[in-house]
């Protein structure tokens, strides 16, 4: 506390810019910085004063991390070319090119065994459906076939209402009908002759 309390006192009197960073044994962390300044313009002064470059090592640190990462960058993409394209084949040693042979040959199996699942699962679920359907055809001709077979299937309970219905559905006014009279004249006991009339 005594030194952060002199740095302070520093910043006020003699408007001095201070920087205080220090660690404790346990490793925790205590900062102070002027008001009129920050940590990166004191460290900025203090390479220009020195002339020196603080971050140089740690800049070269990451070129040669940048360059290793290119370099692994490249190789990926010369494999995939091989493998995905067939290109880059002619540097490549006879133990590669057996190992390239060997993953396409994986590959292709892989890819075969996918398309037989997608091909058998859809030919599963079309005989489903064919099925059902099937079913639903049968359903439907048994339906049929009893309706048709019931006596009363088709009849009609009053016929007056039924044709008058009909009449009135085809836009007639009246309802004719042929009726068959016996002719009292000729009637001798046994089939007489017979006058369709319109009434």
């Amino acid at each position: 506390n005594g030194i952060f309390k002199k740095a302070q006192e520093l910043t006020v009197l003699c408007d001095a810019k201070v920087s205080l960073i220090m660690f404790s044994n346990t490793g925790k962390f205590h900062e102070f910085i002027s008001p009129s300044t920050s940590t990166k313009k004191i460290f900025d002064q203090y390479q220009k004063t020195l002339g020196i470059d603080l971050w140089n090592t740690h800049y070269e640190r990451m070129q040669e991390h940048l360059r290793k990462l290119r370099d692994i960058n490249n190789k990926l993409r010369r494999e995939i070319r091989r493998q995905r394209m067939g290109e880059d084949l002619n540097d490549m040693r006879i133990d590669e090119l057996h190992n390239l042979e060997l993953k396409m040959t994986s590959a292709l199996e892989l890819i075969r065994e996918r398309k037989y699942h997608v091909i058998k699962t859809q030919t599963e679920t079309y005989r489903k459906k064919v099925r059902n359907l099937e079913e639903r055809h049968g359903d439907l001709l048994l339906e049929f076939e009893a309706k048709c077979e019931d006596p009363q299937y088709g009849l009609v309970d009053n016929e007056e209402d039924y044709e008058t219905a009909v009449a009135l559905a085809n836009g007639a006014s009246n309802l004719y009908a042929f009726r068959l009279h016996q002719s009292s004249s000729s009637y001798n006991g046994g089939f007489g002759s017979h006058e369709l009339r319109l009434g």
